[in-house]
């Protein structure tokens, strides 16, 4: 994946999907013919400059790009860049950054 050449605007960010689990954690693997769970985490790939209030001040986002994240199942939007898939999303739709 060379330089992404999208920078989302205000308080979105954009999402590198976590690769989908081809087996469970009892070690049975899963073929691709069965529905599988999307993953909902992933890393920060870019932000945008951040949220700006009702009296224009501007409000720095939270996450930074590498940043490990959580997110709701259906939280953002997909979108592909290059072939890549990437999710863009709203900063309120992180439930939490993994440490």
């Amino acid at each position: 994946m060379g330089k992404i050449k999208v920078r989302p605007l205000n308080d979105r960010i954009l999402v590198k999907r976590a690769a989908e689990e081809t087996k469970t954690k009892g070690g049975i693997i899963i073929p691709d013919t069965a529905s599988k769970e999307k993953p909902v985490e992933g890393e920060v790939i870019a932000v945008g400059n951040g949220r700006v209030l009702d009296n224009g001040t501007k409000i720095a986002l939270e996450v930074k790009a590498g940043d490990k994240i959580l997110f709701g199942k259906y939280a953002g939007t997909e979108i592909k860049i290059s072939g890549d898939e990437f999710l863009m999303m709203r900063e309120d739709d992180v439930l939490g950054v993994i440490e």
